[in-house]
């Protein structure tokens, strides 16, 4: 156990917490933290390496008569906290939850500018930029070997951030364990070779992936910093990586030029750099090589059936590529036109290269997109992910597919069997972890859904993949949390407006519940829903909304707009009308998923719970092979 600090200031890494003024400060900068977040970190400080636990925080923190939801402001609190030390709740550097239990300090301390102290710490204790200072080491050696520790860690305060940490200490490479690939740069005379760009921003972005025990964010949350202006360790904070990759692209013709270099995110340190060129027909090539360079500089080894794929790169054709990239480029776009395009250009890419693995992928992808209970659209995305891996066993995006495609047809077994497949080869696939984590709540595995669920957000934490998990374990405050923190960076996505209105609804909070329904239906392209829900509420309360509300969505229904099933079914239980809702959840299961909140979901929507006693709800359970 760590005995309590005595001191009025503490350091560790490179911030300052003065415990008597209240204030912190980051390399020099004060840091906006004050109120409880504070208090928290104040008692986590006295006792460093120690576990503080929950009551003990509560007990110290609020007064004894302040009525509260401790659990819910203790992790405001501490999650405020986490966003001021540039923290990760995942990968710990600072502060560690222990479960169930509290949390600890975790990281070494310094206290009072001692620099004798300082000196003797351990390497990790010492503020990155201090080592790493080959300005401070030249001042250092001029003002002589006898006052050197001291003055140097003064002058130190007062260099520039951008000029410590990258000029250092030449002799080893900062450890990476994790990396964020930054959208590559069009230099083409073109802008509208974009999409190739993007394309090879993708395609490296697979690559890495499956490097190694190495941590790759996902493209999705990747592409937000696309034309960014925010500084590299602002951008390695915001995604916990080690390490960045940045480049440009430049296309002439059929010649093809990247440049790339990798650079340790939170100091902005230069690493590598290197510049290829080959003909567009050796792409893959070219990728293989930048891959395997990047994978040599952080010292980490390409997992056995990877590297075997990346050794038998062959030319592709050039036609096949371009079609290819263009169709990735709109399938990425998400909308129903640009997945039709999507398809469009997958067809022309195989049309040209009857053998090339990742249109068949890419195709697969974009069918299952537009599948809404058509048996058409099922079959030919199952086909093309099949012929996928035909060719190429190594794709995990098919086999994801091939998973969701066995959703819809209630193989259970099947499903994970895809998703542990897709997560062998390719650890990083986000989208096979939450599709796990999904079938794993379905199957009432929450500890295990909930963890997988995690695992997404880490990957790509510019999105949300942990609010249906917690949604599941009935932990609504904590769900509409996660919801309200990503549409701060995100006001405009619908699913997460429509994910808060269930969150809302659950709690019986309606007025907010309805405000975000009606914002679902405005970014749906809906507005004349969004306006008769609103009018409803205003003049006959909630149950009002949810009549006028059925009404809409059978409008919707009928005239082949959207098909909503358990939507519906949902709002005619409120409703008290048992017989439609089952005549909705049967729609479902006879169907297909259609829109809206999935038929595997029923056991977890709130909504549905006053059907469970009836029979046809048990039968309903038994013919999807969910377990009650």
């Amino acid at each position: 156990m760590g005995a309590p600090t005595r001191h009025s200031v503490v350091r560790f890494a490179t911030f300052e917490v003065d415990l008597v003024a209240g204030e912190v400060r980051k390399s020099g900068m004060r840091q906006k933290l004050a109120g409880q977040p504070f208090e928290v970190l104040r008692l986590l400080l006295e006792r460093p390496q120690e576990i503080i636990t929950r009551d003990e925080l509560r007990q110290r923190v609020w007064p004894k008569d302040t009525f509260v939801d401790y659990d819910l402001g203790l992790r405001r609190a501490v999650t405020r906290l986490r966003e001021v030390l540039g923290d990760s709740a995942g990968r710990p550097r600072f502060i560690e939850t222990i479960p169930r239990r509290g949390y600890r300090f975790i990281a070494p301390l310094t206290t009072n500018g001692d620099a004798s102290a300082i000196a003797e710490s351990p390497a990790e204790s010492v503020p990155t930029e201090a080592r790493q200072s080959r300005r401070g080491l030249r001042i250092g050696i001029a003002l002589g070997l006898g006052v050197v520790t001291v003055l140097l860690l003064v002058l130190l305060r007062f260099v520039p951030d951008r000029f410590r940490w990258r000029r250092v200490n030449t002799s080893g490479v900062p450890e990476i364990r994790s990396l964020a690939v930054l959208p590559l740069q069009n230099l083409s005379a073109d802008p509208l070779q974009e999409y190739f760009s993007d394309g090879m921003t993708d395609a490296l972005i697979t690559d890495l992936a499956q490097v190694g025990d190495l941590k790759v964010i996902s493209r999705t949350s990747s592409m937000r910093y696309k034309q960014t202006k925010k500084s590299l360790p602002e951008i390695a904070r915001e995604l916990d990586v080690d390490g960045i990759v940045e480049g440009t692209v430049q296309r002439a013709g059929d010649r093809v030029r990247v440049t790339a270099q990798l650079l340790h995110g939170p100091s902005d340190k230069h690493l590598w750099a290197n510049s290829y060129e080959r003909d567009v027909r050796d792409m893959f090539a070219l990728e293989r090589d930048l891959t395997l360079e990047i994978a040599q500089k952080i010292q980490a080894q390409l997992k056995t059936p990877n590297q075997a794929r990346l050794a038998q790169t062959r030319p592709v054709n050039a036609k096949a590529l371009d079609a290819y990239l263009q169709g990735n480029y709109y399938l990425n776009r998400f909308t129903e036109e640009d997945t039709r395009k999507a398809q469009e250009y997958l067809q022309q890419a195989i049309d040209a290269d009857p053998t090339f693995a990742a249109a068949y992928a890419g195709m697969a992808r974009a069918h299952y997109g537009l599948f809404q209970g058509s048996s058409e659209e099922a079959v030919i995305a199952r086909r093309a992910a099949e012929r996928a891996l035909e060719l190429d066993p190594t794709l995990s995006d098919a086999f994801v597919t091939l998973g969701k495609i066995k959703l819809d047809s209630w193989d259970w077994p099947g499903m994970e069997e895809e998703y542990r497949k897709a997560i062998e080869i390719n650890p990083n696939n986000d989208s096979a972890h939450e599709d796990l984590g999904e079938f794993l709540d379905a199957m009432g595995r929450l500890d295990e859904g909930l963890k997988e669920c995690q695992i997404a957000e880490q990957l790509d934490p510019n999105h949300d993949h942990l609010s249906g998990a917690l949604y599941d374990r009935r932990e609504f405050d904590r769900s509409n949390e996660v919801l309200l923190i990503m549409l701060r960076n995100d006001p405009d996505n619908v699913v997460l407006h429509h994910t808060l209105y269930l969150g809302y609804e659950a709690k019986g909070m309606y007025k907010e519940a309805v405000q975000h329904l009606e914002r679902t239906w405005m970014l749906a392209g809906f507005p004349e829903v969004a306006l008769s829900l609103h009018q409803a509420f205003a003049t006959s309360g909630y149950r009002g909304a949810m009549r006028e509300y059925a009404k809409q969505l059978e409008h919707v229904h009928a005239t082949k707009q959207i098909f909503l099933p358990v939507n519906l079914a949902g709002v005619y239980t409120i409703l008290g009308d048992k017989n439609r809702a089952f005549y909705w959840l049967e729609e479902a299961y006879q169907h297909g998923r259609g829109s809206g909140i999935p038929l595997w979901m029923m056991k977890s929507y709130v909504a549905l719970e006053p059907l469970r006693s009836d029979p046809r709800f048990k039968d309903l359970f038994r013919r999807t092979g969910l377990p009650p």
